[in-house]
């Protein structure tokens, strides 16, 4: 953890946040104490602060962008929700394979989509500021920002990137190749790709909330939606690992096994989104 205490401008200021980020910011500007976290700084979550700025908040930080960023997680997770479960069904429920296949490729589009605009709002976070009215606007809006100091930054980076990776996966599937080894290059390694890079980015997303390497705040809201999305990121690692095609044959369970953790990583992926959606509300309303 890493916490330091000092005076700027003749205020005192308190960061907090684990080595070598700093996630957290307390301090009295004007007679009002302000508390700033990294996490609902780049949303544009942290009205007490905002309500000192001069600048207009950009689209990409108002209640119903980060509203419709949960949303389409959801509809993505939803159809791996339900490319999981059809493929846990015996006979598929009747359901050919390639149809199955082409639901899971339709369901990485929007996790691509979302993870994308969560990442312009990374990319476009302004540092910390003691007086937030010192933020100067951008004369363009920055695709994809260079801040490697910032774990929210390198979060949605390496959930953005991890996207991609599912969409090679998932396509793949589709027209999968015959050979054994064709399989593992084609579909399982940008499968283990992508899980790692999710469960990266997961990690970070959580000690960016909770201010350190390890927190328990059930009682957080941010919390609940970081610590759900880390849950679902490890069984879709799982997934990933199980899904490894041998050169032989191998026990049916194996995949059974793998497809469940993919449907449990989704539905945690569901009501994170759920939850981020019912935080943009909170937001708007305080």
């Amino acid at each position: 953890m890493k916490d330091a205490t000092g005076r700027q401008h003749g205020a005192r200021v308190k960061g907090a946040g684990p080595w070598p980020f700093i996630t957290f910011h307390s301090y009295s500007l004007a007679g009002r104490h302000i508390v700033w976290r990294d996490r609902q700084h780049r949303k544009g979550l942290d009205r007490e602060s905002r309500a000192l700025e001069t600048v207009p908040i950009a689209f990409w930080q108002t209640q119903i962008y980060n509203w419709y960023v949960g949303l389409i997680f959801a509809a993505g997770s939803f159809l791996f929700m339900l490319g999981s479960a059809l493929s846990l069904i015996p006979g598929g429920a009747g359901v050919p394979l390639h149809v199955i296949n082409s639901i899971f490729f339709a369901g990485s589009v929007p996790f691509t989509t979302a993870a994308y605009m969560q990442h312009l709002q990374a990319a476009n976070a302004s540092a910390f500021a003691l007086d937030p009215a010192s933020h100067m606007p951008r004369n363009r809006p920055a695709l994809l920002g260079w801040h490697p100091h910032s774990p929210g930054w390198l979060s949605t980076f390496t959930q953005f990137v991890g996207t991609l990776a599912f969409n090679i996966n998932t396509y793949d599937t589709i027209h999968a190749p015959s050979r054994w080894y064709m399989q593992d290059i084609a579909i399982w390694l940008p499968d283990m790709v992508g899980s790692i890079l999710f469960l990266v980015s997961a990690y970070l997303a959580f000690i960016e909330a909770g201010h350190g390497y390890w927190s328990w705040n059930p009682r957080r809201l941010d919390w609940q939606i970081v610590f759900i999305n880390l849950l679902g990121c490890i069984a879709f690692m799982t997934a990933a690992v199980l899904a490894y095609v041998p050169r032989g044959p191998e026990a049916a369970w194996i995949m059974n096994v793998s497809t469940a953790h993919l449907f449990v990583g989704a539905l945690c992926f569901f009501v994170g989104a759920v939850l981020s959606m019912r935080e943009s509300r909170q937001a708007s309303a305080e």
